[in-house]
């Protein structure tokens, strides 16, 4: 049986912080990868400059490469006051890759979306892949990011080409300049003690090195799947996946053969063996636990039988997956984490008391900071998007990710923060501002 070849990729807007995340995870493990920005940043792997809009641009880039494999993360930055970009690079833009994929006979194209393309303001609490786009996105930002993912999923099938959407949320880690310095810049106004809301709606995030991970899965996994490998998928889904433990470390549950003893007036016959059992790392239960589901789950026998096979959720192409660390916690946890960095690190902390507004006064001084922005001609620092965006539940089923791709993170917040700082610390060094 002879051995597939391995693809050739081109990361477009791999100069960026996502795009350059996944070239250096293809570089790591030894694949041909090359780039299409307009901007060059690095000088480690072959760069083609370009408009991505223009698709003879994009075409000859493709050409030039060899490309088997397009990865595609560029997209300008999110909170813009620019419409038109937006519209012009992640639409028009994703359209041109569409057409010069298919032009120059290349099978695979792998798209980063947004899990903002379903957020409209209200909670979402465990939605999966099932939820359906809005009618309306809350910015233009969102609006072009869902059309984009709509004329890639439709592409599928199309000319010879797969097609995949990836839904990252909140990706942080090293390399990011928007996340972390707008932290910095509101630790430096002294006002790292003010939270809107409660901070009981739970948020998901997702490190950039388990963001690229994922890509990486979706290129590997696209492509035609047999009705054999759907089938052993369909059996897989009995068995229960394991809890995702990057931070939290190991979650036992207890069974029968393996627990802690308790309190007991007459200890069962084969006591020593279920201790033991219990103080093994390494003990695996005979039986898997299995998988629990009702009517309503989407891997239910129910959900898959209305179903087409050509369509299964268990299959790559032509599909979305959400993509996060499996660990959301309270909005507020992870920028207070990051504020008692930047007290340690300049040895300033934040004496104030904490000061919690009600969401609703932080929607009226939202709506007054951009009216004020308008007056004066300046970016709003503080909006009513950034309001709903702290103060709702964002929380993601990413199960069909881990059934479908393979996918597991591989970094835990508490690790991927500490990279992020030790990054951040690095570049501030190199500039002298440390």
């Amino acid at each position: 049986m002879s051995t597939p070849s391995k693809d050739v990729y081109l990361v477009i807007g791999g100069s960026g912080f996502l795009g350059r995340h996944v070239v250096e995870a293809l570089l790591a493990r030894g694949d041909s990868v090359a780039v299409f920005d307009i901007v060059q940043r690095y000088h480690d792997v072959p760069f083609y400059s370009g408009d991505i809009s223009e698709e003879e641009q994009v075409s000859d880039a493709l050409r030039k490469s060899g490309a088997t494999c397009i990865i595609h993360t560029a997209s300008p930055l999110h909170g813009l006051d620019d419409p038109a970009l937006y519209w012009k690079v992640n639409v028009d833009g994703t359209q041109a890759v569409i057409n010069a994929a298919v032009a120059n006979s290349v099978p695979k194209l792998v798209y980063t979306s947004s899990a903002g393309v379903v957020f409209d303001g209200s909670d979402l609490i465990d939605v999966d892949e099932r939820i359906p786009q809005l009618e309306k996105a809350m910015d233009p930002y969102n609006e072009s990011k869902a059309k984009a993912e709509q004329i890639v999923l439709a592409a599928n099938g199309k000319g010879g080409l797969y097609t995949v959407a990836l839904r990252p949320a909140g990706i942080f880690g090293p390399g990011d300049r928007q996340f972390l310095a707008g932290l910095f810049q509101a630790w430096q106004r002294g006002q790292s003690h003010i939270q809107v809301g409660d901070n009981t709606n739970l948020f998901d995030w997702t490190y950039v090195g388990n963001c690229a991970y994922a890509h990486l899965l979706a290129a590997d996994k696209l492509g035609p799947v047999t009705p054999e490998d759907l089938a052993r998928m369909k059996e897989n889904l009995k068995v229960a996946l394991p809890s995702i433990e990057c931070t939290t470390k190991r979650n036992r549950i207890p069974t029968s053969k393996a627990r802690p003893l308790g309190p007991y007036v007459t200890p069962p016959p084969n006591a020593e063996e279920i201790l033991a059992n219990w103080n093994n790392p390494d003990y695996k239960p005979a039986q898997p636990r299995p998988a629990v589901r009702s009517k309503f789950d989407q891997f239910s026998e129910t959900a898959l039988a209305r179903t087409e096979p050509e369509s299964s959720p268990l299959q790559v192409a032509g599909q979305v997956f959400f993509i996060t660390n499996g660990e959301p916690t309270g909005f507020w946890d992870m920028p207070r984490v990051v504020y008692r960095f930047f007290d340690d690190h300049f040895q300033k902390p934040n004496t104030k008391r904490r000061l919690i507004l009600p969401q609703q006064i932080g929607l009226i001084l939202g709506s007054a900071a951009e009216w004020w922005s308008w007056l004066v001609g300046k970016e709003p620092g503080f909006t009513r998007y950034r309001v709903t965006y702290s103060c709702a539940w964002r929380c993601f089923n990413i199960e069909k990710a881990r059934r479908a791709l393979g996918y597991e993170p591989q970094v835990g917040l508490e690790e991927g923060i500490r990279r992020t700082t030790e990054w951040w610390v690095a570049e501030r060094q190199k500039t002298g501002k440390a």
